[in-house]
């Protein structure tokens, strides 16, 4: 049975460390031993590039709907269901589930049923799942996506990518941040291959307290001998290129953005309704790479 693309994270992933911690003896005054005090690793900066340019960008500073230039409308699976058992329906254009506002775009997850949508496949909830497929697709990058995510219990809010050529997993996935509302302060990026997707996905998770309730940047940098991703300046995992061949390896393709809200399914989880309506805000969208 064929793998379904994308968004595939059971609670199992197999997560890689996130910090080193590092117990150091101390002595007491009397010469007794102190308690090991805890001592963090600091993490590696993550910064543009001083070689890289601007390539393409969003700055969300119109006001009504999504640049049709730059987004497209991803609702291909309305009517057959999205993957993981998700419950939402994904609108085309409509202000209420995206829409700019106040420099921002606004993606709205909703409790509604549009049942009148001739692609309505019985969902209880509206979302909006933004792609660039079509309109611009990158090989290797510096990404950076300034946002604030929605805090409810059910909602699977993600910034990612996807290989735009082949299959999934063979075209690859960078999630460069998923989070869950049951778990808000949570935040992960994870890797998809042939060598390991799914549940076998390789990534890491951070503590981010304030991911609901603040705006962070989110990043990544994409080359041909790893992935590296961060938040505010912080890289908090990396993937490097093995150099075993394709099916560890996809990232010498194009893939393409997506910015989305999901709701349940086998990540989400169990939906709260009265935490709807929830907004995924973003501030910027950023794309650069290395000056020829």
């Amino acid at each position: 049975m064929q793998q379904h693309p994308s968004r595939s994270h059971p609670q199992h992933t197999r997560w890689l460390p996130l910090v080193a911690i590092l117990l150091l003896g101390a002595r007491g005054s009397g010469g007794a031993e102190a308690p090991a005090a805890p001592v963090v690793e600091a993490k590696a900066a993550l910064a543009l590039p001083g070689n890289y340019r601007l390539v393409w960008s969003d700055e969300f500073a119109d006001a009504g709907l999504p640049d049709p230039s730059r987004w497209v409308y991803d609702t291909e699976m309305n009517k057959a269901g999205w993957h993981n058992r998700e419950l939402q329906y994904y609108s085309g254009p409509r202000a209420e589930n995206a829409r700019l506002q106040d420099g921002r775009l606004l993606i709205t997850a909703r409790l509604e049923s549009l049942a009148t949508a001739p692609d309505w496949g019985g969902q209880r909830y509206t979302s909006s799942r933004l792609i660039t497929k079509g309109r611009a697709e990158w090989t290797y990058g510096y990404f950076e996506i300034r946002a604030k995510l929605p805090c409810g219990k059910g909602t699977w809010p993600a910034i990612w990518m996807l290989g735009s050529q082949g299959d999934w997993p063979a075209g690859g996935e960078l999630d460069i941040l998923e989070q869950v509302g049951s778990d808000p302060a949570r935040v992960f990026s994870t890797v998809h291959t042939t060598a390991g997707s799914g549940g076998n996905g390789v990534g890491a998770a951070t503590q981010l307290p304030s991911a609901c309730n603040a705006f962070h940047d989110y990043q990544m940098l994409w080359t041909a001998d790893r992935v590296r991703f961060g938040i505010d300046g912080k890289e908090h995992f990396t993937y490097a290129n093995p150099r075993t061949g394709k099916a560890a390896w996809p990232f010498d393709a194009p893939q393409f953005l997506i910015l989305n809200i999901a709701i349940g399914g086998d990540l989400g989880g169990p939906v709260d309704d009265r935490a709807l309506p929830r907004q995924l805000e973003v501030e910027y969208v950023r794309v650069y790479q290395e000056s020829k």
